[in-house]
This record gives C-alpha cells, structure tokens and sequence, in this order.
C-alpha cells in the first residue's frame, strides 16, 4: 500500500489500541472501548485499519466509509461528518493525500499538509479512525474496507459515487448527504483573499 508507514501506531496491530508514544513495556494493555481512543491513534495505515475493522465487524458494528480532502474544516465539513456517523456504529474518514490534492485542486493546494489534516480529523468526536489514499479516487481503498455504509457529499448522486457496485455488492448501502450552502474551503480562501486585499 502506497501510505503504509506515514501514519502513527504504525509499530503496533490495529487491534491494540495504544497511546502512539507508548511502548508495550510502558502500556501494557489493551484498551476496546473507542471512546478512550487518544485523537493521535485514531490515524491508521491501510493495513492496519483493514485489520481493526474486521475486528469491529466481529462484534457486530457497522462501519461507515466517507472520503474527501478536507482542507480547511468548516461547519459545513462538521455537519456532515456528524450525519454520516449517525448511519454506523465507526466513522472511517479516508483522506486525499497531498499529491492526490494537487491533482484534483492543483498546486495551490492543500493548504494543510496530509499530516495537518489527519490530526484536525481526527480530533472530532464523531470522527473514529482517519486513514490517507494517493490513488485517484477511493475505489481502490473502499475494496479493501469493504465498509458497510458509503457515505459521499450531495454534489454527487448515487448512482455517480465512487465504490458503490463494491459496497451494493456485499449487501451494504449507499447514501449522498446534501453539502451546506455556502460552506466550502474555496469560499474561506476567496475571503481571506478579499481581506487581504482590503488591508493593503
């Protein structure tokens, strides 16, 4: 996988949920329960998301996929995190890397690095595990999660998400949340922009 080892934990399994900095030595136990899960240790690589999700699954939870870029979060951003973690039980937030961000939004952007990002994700209550991708687009890593719910934003209809055949397939659904009006990363950096212009 392409973002194996740019994420923390990645010296321990994803199903010991440790405090990053801590070694088995100095923790040596186990904690399940998610809502004791630091903000750090909910970034996971690939892998080690794959391996904890099935662990979930065992016990019964239902896991919900969205993906995106996530740059400068915005209520907009919150709103819809928290309605797509009402369709589960774990909220997977699957992040454009950098490159992948400068591929879609050009060279401008992020103005968060991947690093940045991940931690602002991962601090939000409704958010559960934050993972990255460099591919194009998510299919590749919905394949691999095969998550339960796929949840995408409103300017894309169902029937044009990313991995829906894939999730349909294994008795999963797939559901398009409306985006706030107005909310978007673009329009803050249009704004600070026009601040900036009237301070000159």
């Amino acid at each position: 996988m392409k973002d194996e080892g740019r994420v923390s934990g990645g010296l321990f399994p994803s199903s010991f949920i440790l405090h990053p900095s801590s070694s088995p030595s100095s923790f040596p136990f186990v904690l399940h329960d998610m809502s004791f899960l630091s903000t750090r240790s909910k970034i996971r690589t690939r892998l080690q998301l794959k391996e904890h999700l099935e662990h979930l699954r065992s016990e019964g939870k239902r896991i919900v996929f969205t993906n995106g870029c996530f740059d400068l979060l915005h209520p907009g951003h919150i709103r819809y995190l928290e309605k797509a973690r009402a369709e589960g039980d774990a909220l997977v937030v699957a992040l454009n890397s950098d490159a992948s961000v400068r591929r879609i939004k050009g060279p401008e952007r992020p103005i968060q690095s991947e690093t940045e990002r991940s931690e602002v994700m991962a601090a939000l209550e409704c958010v559960d595990f934050v993972t990255l991708f460099d591919e194009p687009t998510p299919y590749e890593i919905i394949e691999d999660l095969l998550p339960d719910v796929l949840v995408k934003g409103g300017d894309w209809t169902v029937d044009r998400i990313v991995g829906r055949e894939t999730v349909e397939a294994h008795g999963g659904k797939v559901i398009s949340i409306p985006f706030e009006t107005g909310q978007s990363t673009s329009n803050i950096i249009e704004r600070i922009k026009a601040s900036m212009q009237r301070t000159v």
